[in-house]
């Protein structure tokens, strides 16, 4: 007789690579949709005559969007599943991705990217509670963190596609924009096969569902967990109650300080490389392109290491090491620097903000329950957001009234702030199952953390 195992107890498999693509599809869209702007926005402003505040507005209105996506689509994920949203968002960005070509105001833009802010917004909860309701518990945290390197992917794939498209002449930025519709549209039709989650199905009562879609996948001995799913209704202040405010508060933060300095330098780096003196033609955009390629090269280690050491430390220690990347670049913008110089310093940079990214994905996917998973994903991807647009909007000119000296300190003292922040509050998870997990935050957390200290021996 076959031993019973449950989903969390599998090694490995085609199934779980398969979900790992329908997840990621979220983080690449998303990577490519805030890439191609800064293309973009460098062509149209021989197009348009557009103001610091306009540029701005354009840069921010994806992410100020995504703050209305995130809230609203994580709690909608938790009430009418995942697969549901998963399909929504896909519709609603291809449709905006193509209403983008036809602008004629900067203003229309601005309203535009908003929506389609909402609707990546939206993709964030649904992607993170898939991957992590059908993840083998020894890999979750690999799969989950593996979704954030493809945000890189995406965005050095914009580049490379706003490199190409530029000999087009000066409308070449309205198919920048509407080149997103490609890759929607391709994720749209792939997701139409993936199953609901189970977790979500047997929290809403349906365990019949849920351990069909289990045995089909799976095989009829496997069932999906020991613990008993629980079938309490999704409450969105439940995020703040029974000790998850606490995970709110921590990965809010953690995930802000990281994305601010990310977002303000990537979607200005070709104009960061200009200032360092690298604006010969359009060098600029192919070495921003070559450098988020190459901060790919932090992601894989990074995977092995959480899983092999932990959360914790693969958390804090890239926070410092960016930190002094960006002091660096800083105290040397001034100088005649060598482009290999400043390239080596970005990539060390890249890689490490990298490795940090990757828990965006495990820590808010791991603290909460099933039914209040999206809806905690949601809020804090759409505050990370909020702190991303305001960032944004102010980068260009904090860069044009102080320099960029200052401005890479300041990026440099945020991922400070954020190394003294994981210091004190980053948990450790490592080996543990979602129910596990979900329940540090209660009276349970001595047991679970033993449990962990026994697993990680």
């Amino acid at each position: 007789m076959n031993k019973v195992r449950t989903m969390e107890d599998l090694p490995l498999s085609g199934f779980h690579y398969k979900m790992f693509a329908y997840a990621s599809g979220s983080t690449f869209i998303d990577g490519y949709i805030i890439g191609i702007i800064a293309v973009a926005l460098a062509v149209m402003q021989t197009y348009f005559d557009m103001s610091l505040t306009m540029i701005g507005l354009i840069g921010m209105a994806t992410l100020a969007g995504m703050f209305v996506g995130g809230v609203i689509g994580g709690y909608l994920t938790d009430i009418i599943g995942r697969k549901t949203m998963f399909l929504i968002d896909m519709l609603v960005m291809f449709a905006v991705s193509v209403l983008q070509f036809f602008v004629t105001d900067p203003m229309q833009l601005v309203i535009l990217r908003f929506i389609l802010g909402i609707a990546v917004g939206a993709d964030y909860p649904i992607a993170g509670a898939l991957m992590a309701e059908f993840s083998p518990k020894k890999n979750r945290g690999a799969l989950l963190g593996g979704l954030n390197g493809f945000w890189y992917v995406g965005y050095a794939s914009s580049y490379l596609v706003g490199y190409f498209l530029l000999s087009m002449g000066d409308t070449s930025w309205r198919w920048m924009l509407a080149s997103t519709a490609i890759p929607v549209l391709l994720m749209l039709f792939a997701r139409l096969n993936m199953p609901e989650s189970p977790r979500w199905l047997a929290n809403k009562g349906r365990e019949k569902e849920a351990n069909s879609i289990v045995q089909k996948i799976f095989g009829d001995n496997v069932i999906m967990s020991e613990e008993q799913e629980s079938t309490e209704k999704t409450s969105f202040l439940d995020i703040f109650r029974n000790g998850y405010g606490k995970w709110v508060f921590f990965v809010s933060v953690f995930w802000s300080l990281q994305v601010i300095p990310t977002f303000g330098i990537g979607t200005y780096i070709p104009e960061i490389l200009a200032q360092f003196g690298f604006a010969n033609g359009t060098k600029e955009y192919l070495g921003a392109a070559v450098i988020n390629i190459v901060y790919l090269a932090g992601l894989i280690p990074a995977l092995y290491l959480l899983e092999k050491y932990g959360r914790r430390p693969t958390l804090i220690i890239p926070f410092i090491v960016s930190s002094i990347a960006l002091f660096i670049l800083g105290a040397t913008s001034g100088m005649n620097i060598s482009f290999m110089f400043i390239l080596v310093l970005f990539i060390v940079y890249g890689t490490f903000n990298t490795a940090m990214g990757a828990h965006e994905w495990i820590y808010p996917n791991e603290l909460f329950p099933t039914h209040i998973r999206g809806t905690a994903m949601g809020f804090i991807t759409g505050v990370t957001r909020i702190a991303s647009a305001i960032g944004t909007f102010f980068f260009p000119a904090i860069l044009s009234n102080f320099g960029l000296a200052a401005t890479l300190y300041i990026c440099g003292a945020l991922f400070f702030i954020g190394f003294l922040v994981s210091l004190i509050m980053a948990p450790e998870t490592k080996n543990m199952s979602l129910a596990e997990t979900s329940s540090i935050n209660k009276g349970t957390s001595r047991r679970t953390e033993s449990i962990a200290m026994r697993k990680n021996g």
